[in-house]
């Protein structure tokens, strides 16, 4: 037989009965579909992850700076502004918390009123004026103390909103004072409103200068913020700019990779759909199948006919099997098109740039002529094994 005659007989054959080739069609153009969709909306999603990707997170960058018992501190306070100048740095703040500054005596005031709590347990910090910057913070009440309280060396404070709201500071108008030990400090300012840094809402902030009577003399850690992208380059730059020669001494805390945030969701997606796209096939194929050996068990009559006539039973077995692989062919080219209209409609509805692979679009007809392929193995070999005699009879 021709090949020419041998694909118009599965033409005919399949076109022979339009609804029932059209309803085993529909297995295999819902799986192919399903997989088209899946694939396509999880590379679009996934895309869309490195341009929404959280700023906070992908951008916030804290070098932790070890202690040293003999020698120089590894990082000094004016080295700050060295990391700002970096290209890609949008604020950075130093910070220095010891265990000296953890759980100490604040006060609001110097009287003694048994019938309030006027005495909590604080923890105080010494940082650099970039603070509320670098901690994603505003200042909801007053200021914060710049570069000439600390070069003065003012007695200065800042307080987090939830210190202020346990010592009663509600107003700054009349300069309070809290007392931290056996010192006076001005409230200058409360901080709030913080992304960054939370622990901050309960501490007590004071100039580097300040910071030495309670132990805090070295930076321990310094906070920058870069700019969306910055954050790998930044993360290399930081320690040398921060202590020249020291620069492996200090550990950075760098945000992960956008890309492998995308990359991880995109796979997360393709596991959990990609299952609802085999079952789907494995359906269609089942379909497929069923149908191809009902048409077999029809056309006894015929297939007895073709084989008295000299056709081998490779002949019949290839026939069988070319009109199920036609119809999976036909199921992959429908499911194809439906699942790239499906991606492009979501695309569309969420505002996404779609993002399709082509040869997801090629590979996707393919699939379903494989699936026509092996649903219609067992009936085209049940077909060629019919002796002419019987299938006559």
């Amino acid at each position: 037989m021709h090949v020419r005659d041998l694909a118009g007989e599965a033409v005919a054959g399949v076109l022979a009965r339009p609804l029932r080739s059209a309803l085993t069609t529909l297995g295999t153009v819902l799986g192919i579909t399903t997989l088209v969709v899946t694939l396509g909306v999880a590379a679009t999603a996934g895309n869309q992850i490195v341009g929404r990707f959280d700023e906070l997170v992908a951008t916030a960058i804290t070098v932790e700076v070890p202690g040293t018992t003999t020698g120089p501190p590894l990082v000094s306070w004016d080295a700050v502004e060295r990391v700002t100048r970096l290209r890609g740095v949008e604020s950075a703040a130093a910070v220095a918390d010891a265990a000296e500054g953890t759980n100490l005596s604040v006060r609001s005031n110097d009287l003694v009123d048994p019938t309030r709590v006027t005495t909590q347990s604080l923890t105080v910090l010494a940082a650099t004026p970039g603070l509320p910057e670098a901690a994603r913070g505003r200042m909801t009440q007053g200021r914060f103390y710049d570069d000439g309280h600390v070069r003065r060396g003012d007695r200065v404070a800042v307080l987090g909103d939830e210190a202020a709201r346990m010592l009663g500071v509600t107003r700054l108008d009349r300069a309070p004072a809290i007392f931290i030990g056996k010192h006076a400090y001005t409230v200058i300012g409360i901080l709030g409103d913080l992304r960054r840094e939370r622990d901050l809402r309960t501490a007590v902030v004071v100039p580097p200068t300040a910071g030495r009577q309670f132990g805090l003399r070295d930076v321990t850690r310094v906070l920058v913020n870069t700019s969306l992208g910055a954050a790998g380059l930044i993360a290399g730059q930081a320690p040398s700019a921060l202590s020249p020669g020291n620069g492996d001494l200090l550990q950075v805390i760098s945000p992960p990779s956008p890309t492998r945030a995308r990359d991880g969701a995109q796979d997360d997606v393709n596991a959990l759909f990609l299952i609802l796209g085999l079952v789907s096939l494995v359906v269609g194929a089942v379909g497929i199948a069923n149908v191809t050996l009902v048409t077999v068990m029809e056309r006894v009559q015929e297939i007895g006919l073709r084989r008295s006539l000299g056709a081998a039973r490779r002949h019949i077995a290839a026939q069988f099997l070319l009109e199920s692989t036609l119809i999976g062919l036909t199921g992959g080219v429908i499911g194809a098109a439906l699942g790239v209209v499906a991606v492009v409609a979501v695309s569309a509805v969420k505002q996404w740039t779609p993002l399709l692979d082509v040869r997801l679009a090629v590979a996707a007809p393919v699939a379903g002529a494989l699936v026509g392929l092996l649903a219609g193995l067992y009936p085209a070999l049940r077909a060629a094994r019919m002796e002419p005699v019987d299938a006559l009879r």
